[in-house]
């Protein structure tokens, strides 16, 4: 089997005869050359399973299912709270946060933040398109923006708060519940006081410094992600 892997939305099962879309069927025919009777792979919230090519009609690839390679798989949740940023970064550290095991994204609107519309359309295919090269099955959900205040009022999670200000610079795994983890990482012009001060009200809130510099926040994110994977993994 070629590791050619798609997220495929609908439904799969043992035997499922169905059709790849317009652009799924390009890039498995036309960009990957895959012909007849060969095989890629297909994944959703369900698992991931063998696929089979049977024909590819006026540029359509049918497919049937074989096997499947793996089920879904218990991942631990952990989130991430950021402000939108430049494009081009932006693209940048939502694929390299999902290939980290980022399963939430929440888009905050800080005092501060520049950005403050979002293609949402366009970041989702960049979700999925980094589930697809890291080998993840699950695809991890993008929140609608939101401000910080709203973002503070649920209960529903540890917030790991990156703050240069702070002098810890570690996480303590006796403070976590067994709530998902939340990074929160701020805006290119960091936060402003008054947001400090509300994040650290937060009943479960860890403050940590990740970096004795002044980071990019697209490297904030790629570092802070990778020190609370390391700390609770």
């Amino acid at each position: 089997m070629s590791n050619i892997r798609l997220f495929f939305k609908e439904s799969l099962s043992l035997n499922l005869v169905s059709k790849l879309d317009k652009s799924q069927s390009h890039y498995i025919s036309k960009v990957m050359r895959i012909k007849e009777n060969e095989t890629f792979s297909l994944f959703n919230s369900s698992g991931e399973w063998e696929a089979k090519i049977l024909n590819i009609t006026k540029s359509i690839v049918e497919f049937e299912i074989t096997n499947q390679i793996r089920q879904k798989e218990n991942q631990k949740e952990l989130w991430l709270a950021f402000s939108p940023i430049k494009s081009n970064y932006f693209n940048f550290m939502i694929q390299k946060a999902t290939e980290l095991g980022i399963t939430k994204f929440i888009p905050i609107i800080f005092e501060r933040t520049v950005v403050r519309k979002l293609n949402k359309e366009r970041l989702e295919k960049v979700i999925i398109e980094a589930t697809e090269q890291s080998n993840r099955i699950d695809i991890p959900t993008l929140e609608d923006a939101t401000f910080l205040e709203d973002f503070l009022k649920s209960s529903e999670m540890n917030l790991i708060f990156t703050d240069l200000n702070s002098d810890n610079k570690k996480v303590d795994l006796e403070k976590l519940t067994n709530k998902p983890v939340c990074i929160v990482v701020g805006p290119e012009g960091d936060f402003s006081e008054n947001e400090r001060s509300k994040i650290l009200s937060f009943k479960d809130v860890q403050a940590i410094k990740i970096n004795e510099n002044i980071l990019r926040s697209e490297t904030a994110v790629i570092s802070a992600i990778s020190i609370i994977n390391y700390a609770i993994n």
